[in-house]
C-alpha cells in the first residue's frame, strides 16, 4: 500500500483540475484524477507520471452514488485513504427560468452540488480515522449571487457553499479543514481563449495561481483556517 499522502481531484480537466494535479504532485502527493470520461484524463495522467508520483485516473460520474462509491473503493485499495479531497466538478448553463428543462436544471444541481455531497461521505470516515484531512470545494461568482439566466448554476453553487459551511461547523473540531473557494471571473484555459481570442490574459484567473492558493489552504495550521476564499483578477469588478 502506498504510504504517500493522497490528493483526490473530482472534476479534472485541462484547466484548473490539471493545475491542481500538478501542484500537489510537485509536493510528492499521490494523485487521483476523476472525470466523467477517461479521454479527458489521458494527457494529464502522462504528465503527472513524468513527475514521478503514483497517479490513478478513474472515470467517475459524480452524480451517480454507485459510481462514486466504486471510485473511492478503488482509491483506498490502490493508494489508501485520501488526505486531500478537491471537488472541482461543475457545469455552466445560461438559460432563463422558462427556457430551462427540468432535466437540465436537475443535471446542473447534481453536478454542482450533489456530487460533492456523495464524495465527502466517502472521504470523511478515513479523515476522521486519521484525525486530519482537507476538503476544498470550488465555487463561483454564482455561489453568492443568482444572476438573471444563471439559476441553473447559482442554485447548485449556493448549495455547495452551504454544504461547505455545514461541513466546516461539524468537522473542523475533529481536525478536518473545509474551505470553499469562490472563483470570481473567467479562468484562462484553452477553451476560454478560443471563445475570447482578443481577451487580455491579465483579465482572467491563471489556473496555476489558483492551484497555488489551494496548496496554501492545505498548508494552513488549525489555529488559522480559512473557510471561504475569494479569488479574482485585479481588473474584475465586484
Amino acid at each position: 500500500m502506498n504510504q504517500q499522502k493522497v490528493a483526490v481531484i473530482l472534476g479534472t480537466g485541462s484547466g484548473l483540475g490539471a493545475a491542481l494535479a500538478h501542484r500537489f504532485a510537485k509536493e510528492n502527493f499521490a494523485i487521483v484524477m476523476m472525470a466523467r470520461t477517461a479521454e479527458k484524463l489521458k494527457l494529464i495522467h502522462s504528465e503527472i507520471m513524468q513527475i514521478g508520483v503514483p497517479v490513478l485516473s478513474i472515470p467517475t460520474d459524480a452524480t451517480n452514488p454507485v459510481s462514486v462509491v466504486n471510485a473511492f473503493t478503488e482509491i483506498e485499495k490502490e493508494l489508501g485513504k485520501p488526505d486531500v479531497f478537491i471537488y472541482n466538478a461543475g457545469i455552466f448553463e445560461i438559460a432563463g427560468i422558462l427556457e430551462l428543462t427540468p432535466e437540465k436544471f436537475l443535471d446542473c444541481w447534481q453536478i454542482n452540488c450533489f456530487g460533492a455531497f456523495l464524495a465527502v461521505q466517502q472521504v470523511l470516515p478515513g479523515m476522521l480515522e486519521k484525525g486530519r484531512g482537507t476538503i476544498l470545494l470550488t465555487g463561483a461568482t454564482a455561489s453568492k449571487r443568482g444572476g438573471a439566466k444563471f439559476a441553473a448554476l447559482a442554485v447548485g453553487k449556493f448549495g455547495l457553499r452551504a454544504l461547505a459551511q455545514s461541513l466546516a461547523r461539524e468537522f473542523s473540531p475533529q481536525g478536518i479543514h473545509v474551505a470553499h473557494v469562490i472563483i470570481d471571473g473567467l479562468i484562462n484555459t484553452d477553451r476560454v481563449k478560443k471563445m475570447f481570442p482578443e481577451r487580455d490574459p491579465q483579465t482572467m484567473l491563471s489556473p496555476e495561481s489558483i492551484a497555488e492558493n489551494y496548496w496554501q489552504l492545505y498548508q494552513q495550521k488549525p489555529t488559522t483556517w480559512t473557510l471561504e476564499l475569494d479569488l479574482r483578477p485585479a481588473s474584475e469588478k465586484f
